[in-house]
């Protein structure tokens, strides 16, 4: 399914906020010349402006205008506050990588892996083991699961790729919602096996569970970092106290 309108727009302008052609400090152009810019009306502007805020790139400053506050990191930087695979996170950091697929397997969610991931018993689904090398370094460690009625046709080919983008440019799937949670848990076998993990005994685990348009969770994956070579960051919101009363 194409992206929309606004999506788009907000690509775009996020692109030139990391590239620097919008300064950190410095005021977004006016809603006007963006909606001549862009050929959009101006409620599309404002939308991909409300995504750029939530995703910690500009914040509106009332009377003045939208103001750049991104600042990139030294370190590889992965957003909790929103969706992107791991090729697209890579290429905003500027960084050179490539996915090995260690384990690909065809299986039927039993009890325990229901009590792993919260999937259905009794789904079919595939399961994924992918080293993720990144400037020439094995850092990152994957177990994915994914639904096979959603993610249809999956193969080691298009995993090692992006799967991701065969959803969305060749299944035409929507991917919509993301929950996360993030510990740090104690070194595995398979970890010590695929990952150059030097002399740490534990790592950074980012657990998701990701829906479509349909509200159908598809995917559950468990990522596994070295801890001192990613940096994962958040944007909040404050608000006021009488906002939350009158909610």
């Amino acid at each position: 399914m194409p992206k929309t309108k606004y999506d788009q727009i907000y690509a775009s302008l996020r692109e030139k906020i990391e590239n620097g052609e919008y300064p950190y400090q410095t005021l977004m152009p006016s809603e006007n010349t963006l909606v001549k810019e862009y050929d959009c009306s101006r409620n599309t502007i404002r939308r991909a402006l409300q995504n750029l805020a939530g995703d910690g790139y500009v914040q509106s400053i009332h009377g003045k205008g939208v103001r750049v506050i991104y600042q990139p990191y030294e370190q590889a930087e992965f957003m909790l506050s929103g969706i992107e695979s791991l090729k697209e996170a890579v290429a905003r950091n500027n960084k050179e990588y490539r996915t090995q697929v260690v384990c690909f397997a065809e299986l039927t969610v039993d009890e325990k892996i229901h009590a792993r991931t919260t999937l259905p018993v009794g789904e079919e689904i595939y399961y994924v083991q992918r080293v993720r090398i990144i400037e020439g370094k094995p850092l990152i460690l994957d177990h994915n699961y994914f639904l096979k009625s959603v993610v249809r046709g999956l193969t080691p080919e298009i995993a090692e790729k992006s799967v991701y983008e065969y959803m969305e440019q060749v299944l035409g799937e929507m991917i919509v919602t993301t929950k996360r949670k993030m510990t740090v848990e104690h070194l595995t076998e398979v970890d010590m096996k695929y990952l150059e993990i030097k002399d740490y005994n534990c790592l950074a685990v980012v657990s998701s569970m990701t829906y479509n348009a349909e509200g159908i969770m598809f995917e559950y994956t468990q990522s596994r970092h070295r801890p001192d070579c990613f940096v994962f960051y958040d944007t909040a919101h404050r608000v006021k106290a009488s906002e939350k009363v009158n909610g």
